[in-house]
């Protein structure tokens, strides 16, 4: 019992620090003012085109109950992807995005566009590298991530390739039903995929260093039933 408590609190930190990365790059997307992610497209257009009832008219609120739905439907169709990780992810990611935004913005909220720019492909980047960090520690990931962890792993595709076809699709429905596309929009949705799947191996690797270091065995299945 006392090595199973100790692979999971090993596995959290992990989890945790891929999660202040991938949030991290999150807020530098953010703080580049130059459009939303697929995934906020894609909430965007469903708060807009749907009547939502008065109590759940708020784009936080949609984002929460689709953010659920897709852990339901991940549950129901395909398990073993929704873990303890996912939870940890919809119940942090927005403290930690508020955080770094509190230390960041001060300093990086005025700058010129080709400054936003920049900004704008290193925030893609680090959230790449920060969610194949979570991803890795064999937890869980956040819902949105999960689409495309689901999807790749039952079809044996290469996960940057779908990544990309799940954001464009995320933007594209958002879009129809009345999200706003912006520059950073199709950054994102081209640049994180790839270098997520560039990124992979490194996180792995880094990962299954923390649970050696730890005396774990990195093979262990035990996160699996988690």
């Amino acid at each position: 019992m006392r090595a199973l408590a100790k692979e999971l609190a090993v596995r959290a930190l992990e989890l945790l620090l891929g999660l202040a990365i991938a949030h991290l790059g999150v807020t530098l997307f953010l703080l580049s003012d130059l459009g939303s992610d697929p995934f906020n497209v894609l909430i965007q257009g469903l708060h807009s085109a749907l009547p939502w009832p008065a109590f759940m008219d708020t784009h936080g609120r949609v984002h929460l109950l689709v953010s659920l739905l897709i852990m339901l439907v991940l549950l129901l169709a395909a398990k073993g992807f929704v873990k303890v990780g996912t939870v940890i992810c919809m119940a942090l990611g927005g403290p930690i995005i508020d955080l770094w935004e509190m230390l960041l913005g001060p300093m990086l909220g005025v700058l010129p566009l080709g400054g936003r720019i920049a900004l704008l492909v290193a925030g893609c980047a680090i959230l790449a590298f920060g969610m194949t960090i979570v991803i890795s520690s064999d937890l869980g990931a956040g819902p949105n991530d999960l689409v495309a962890v689901s999807i790749s792993e039952l079809s044996k595709k290469p996960f940057g390739v779908v990544r990309v076809c799940v954001d464009v699709a995320f933007a594209l429905v958002g879009w129809l039903l009345g999200g706003v596309l912006g520059v950073g929009t199709v950054v994102c949705a081209f640049l994180v995929g790839p270098v997520a799947q560039f990124c992979f191996p490194l996180s792995r690797r880094l990962c299954a260093w923390g649970l050696t270091t730890a005396g774990i065995n990195p093979e262990s299945t035990f996160a699996e039933d988690i």
